[in-house]
């Protein structure tokens, strides 16, 4: 038997074939089988063989580098992911190198955007070969991170010209950063702006936007808003400046407005034959009895007509409760709507992001045992769900009465066909990007492109 080698907890890996110049892997001999991170799965055949196209995003938060991949597929296998749960994937075979040594291992395809790795090298790579020391990493090879940015820098593309703001409030929150790479990835001069630093000079002449202490923002060819609830007044005040500068507004000042406004959207989509659950808005306490009634009465739900997230939500099980809610929230001078509770969609909705009026991905999410509210931010559970043609006609409908380039549509499923739930002006990508493995922020920017006729 010949002597084993040390190989530590984390090694940077080489695969040739599949065009990978490095990405670091955590060694896991408790893990059987290999797996590299891989998005965009599509099969095809190749001289009577099982094929894959793939892509790989091979440095950790970084998807502006993606490497686009071919490999015949092998198998397909259930694997366990480490929260115990099951999922198929296709197994490719590909040479590694490791140091000095090349040999060939096989690799399972997986989304692994939330994991803190973009491959996992598991025991049967490393039977007969290595034993693994856990307290030490790179025992095996090791690159600076001037000799990644080195191996990467053809990855890169120039600046085309198109200048893009992200006018948000955190630069931190995954929806922003992925906008932001996908921006980089295709070429174009991305700038954060926070909401809160902007400020403008409304003039005749020369009107002007400026940000922290005097910077004159003139010069954005696009604007990507994603105003966070608390700040939609100055915020949209904010785009109007901008559109009348004769910046591309990707959701405008009125789109965003009227679909935080859960009232005026519920009358929009009645007025345009788009079905929701029964709604009712009423303003004197005299008229709560009926106003339950009038829903088909307990449960139901009431909302806050600027909740957001599943905040704000409440579901009243009996008509007294009801009551007593609906009563104490008119006390105090608070708006809500009180809608009928569609009990047969046992705590699941879908959410249908459209971008240009496409559905380019769409997903479910059901809510935690005991809880009705299905959004992420509540606990929910997303995964991939393939839409009928009339659901998919509803979320562009949707978005289209919003007038909404960029919408997150919520839609249930009821005896009566799929209802409307709601519009988001500002949808969250972390979620949707994450079940279905889709690159939306790409489909963000390549729409902001198509708008402007910029052709890459």
């Amino acid at each position: 038997m010949k002597d084993l080698k040390v190989i530590g907890s984390e090694e940077w890996c080489v695969f040739k074939e599949l065009g990978v110049p490095a990405i670091k892997a955590r060694v896991d001999s408790g893990a059987k089988t290999s797996s590299i991170q891989a998005n965009n799965i599509k099969l095809f055949e190749r001289e009577a063989q099982e094929w894959v196209k793939f892509g790989i995003n091979p440095i950790q938060e970084n998807r502006s580098i993606s490497i686009k991949c071919e490999a015949r597929v092998i198998d397909k296998r259930a694997v366990k992911s480490s929260s115990g749960i099951s999922e198929d994937r296709y197994v490719i075979k590909t040479p590694i190198t490791l140091g000095d040594e090349v040999f060939e291992i096989e690799l399972t395809l997986a989304n692994r955007n939330t994991m803190e790795y973009r491959m996992l090298l598991g025991r049967e790579a490393l039977n007969n070969r290595y034993i693994v020391n856990s307290a030490e990493s790179y025992q095996i090879q090791n690159f600076t991170e001037k000799e990644i940015q080195k191996k990467y820098a053809h990855f890169y593309k120039e600046k085309t010209g198109l200048k893009i703001a992200l006018l948000a409030s955190n630069p931190s929150l995954y929806s922003n950063k992925r906008i932001m790479e996908a921006g980089i990835a295709r070429g174009h001069e991305m700038v954060f702006l926070n909401v809160e630093h902007s400020y403008m000079k409304l003039d005749a002449s020369s009107p002007e936007i400026r940000y922290r202490g005097g910077n004159i923002l003139n010069e954005f060819d696009a604007i990507i808003p994603r105003i966070k609830p608390a700040v939609t007044f100055y915020g949209c005040a904010l785009i109007r400046q901008f559109y009348n500068l004769g910046v591309y507004c990707l959701n405008t000042a009125e789109a965003i407005t009227q679909s935080r406004d859960k009232l005026f959207a519920s009358q929009l989509f009645a007025k345009n034959d788009i079905h929701i659950p029964i709604t009712g808005f009423a303003k004197s306490p005299l008229d709560t009895k009926d106003l339950i009634k009038m829903v088909n009465g307990a449960p139901l739900i009431i909302k806050l007509l600027e909740s957001t997230q599943g905040k704000g939500v409440v579901l009243a099980e009996t008509n007294k409760a009801a009551e007593s809610v609906i009563n104490a929230f008119k006390s105090v001078q608070t708006n809500i709507l009180v809608q009928e509770f569609i009990k047969e969609a046992n705590g699941q909705d879908i959410r249908c992001f459209v971008v240009n009026g496409k559905v380019v991905a769409s997903m479910q999410r059901q809510a935690e045992k005991g809880e009705f509210r299905a959004n992420i931010h509540q606990g929910g559970k997303a995964s991939v769900i393939k839409i009928t043609a009339e659901e998919k006609k509803l979320a562009i409908k949707a978005a289209k009465v919003m007038n909404l380039a960029v919408a997150g549509v919520d839609i249930i499923r009821s005896n009566k066909g799929p209802l409307l739930l709601e519009v988001n002006s500002s949808p969250g990508l972390e979620g949707i990007e994450n079940a279905t493995g889709k690159d939306i922020a790409n489909a963000i920017i390549m729409a902001i492109e198509k708008k402007l006729k910029f052709n890459i």
